[in-house]
């Protein structure tokens, strides 16, 4: 089965703006369905691994609506947060947090949302001290450019973590979860958002990125150090750990 948001090659990145775009108004909803509300649990677990210090640069790439951002701006980072799609980051922009402490942040601009190219990111070399992407690395024309280039701006002893769809090692498992991923996932794009191409992308994406073996094979390439797999849901979800040589 192919679909319409899957094109490698050149204009790979125009056909995942154009996704992105029709779905930013429904994509957090879409969110908690799909996974039951547990990839708030699973965004959770990456900045409990960032182990924020205070005065800590943040970069969170592909930040989406900012749900990683704001998470790890709660911890007390100063946290940039980067997405090459205007209407993902107009969401970000927008929403707004219940406590003083959040609304203290917005107001000086901590997240700052700016537009930018994950392959090409727009910071000077070792300029955070920690990188996060969450469900991007996939969606990239070029994974290990983004990889690549989130090693580039990280600072010597700076923690890199990767959250994104994985490929479970139990082949039973695996059958199901791509079921799942098959014939429910793209059902809730049809009726949340009258597209279940946008969401039947999910598994066809996943079908050409290597996943959690392949990104932790990468970090080591890069001399990344005590590189770690954190599989989650049996490892239907995955978070990749690596630190950036001292």
């Amino acid at each position: 089965m192919t679909d319409d948001y899957f094109i490698p090659g050149d204009q790979r990145a125009h056909k995942v703006h154009e996704l992105f775009a029709a779905i930013a108004p429904r994509y957090d909803l879409i969110n908690d369905v799909q996974s039951f509300g547990l990839h708030r649990r699973w965004k959770q677990r990456v900045v409990d691994l960032a182990h924020i210090r205070p005065g800590d640069r943040v970069l969170d790439v592909c930040c989406g609506t900012g749900d990683l951002a704001l998470a790890l701006a709660r911890r007390g980072a100063e946290v940039i947060g980067l997405d090459f799609n205007e209407p993902m980051l107009t969401i970000a922009r927008q929403r707004g947090q219940p406590s003083r402490r959040a609304k203290r942040n917005a107001e000086n601009g901590n997240p700052l949302f700016l537009h930018g190219d994950a392959q090409q990111l727009p910071f000077a070399d070792a300029s955070f001290n920690i990188v996060t992407v969450g469900y991007g690395l996939r969606n990239l024309a070029d994974w290990k450019a983004g990889l690549d280039e989130m090693v580039r701006v990280a600072k010597p002893g700076a923690r890199l973590l990767v959250l994104d769809f994985g490929k479970p090692a139990n082949a039973l498992w695996r059958t199901v979860y791509f079921g799942y991923l098959r014939l429910f996932v793209p059902l809730l794009g049809l009726i949340f958002c009258r597209n279940a191409g946008a969401y039947g992308y999910i598994l066809e994406s996943l079908k050409h990125y290597p996943a959690q073996q392949g990104v932790a094979a990468h970090m080591r390439a890069r001399g990344l150090t005590n590189v770690r797999i954190v599989n989650l849901l049996g490892g239907a979800m995955s978070i990749n750990y690596g630190e950036r040589a001292a």
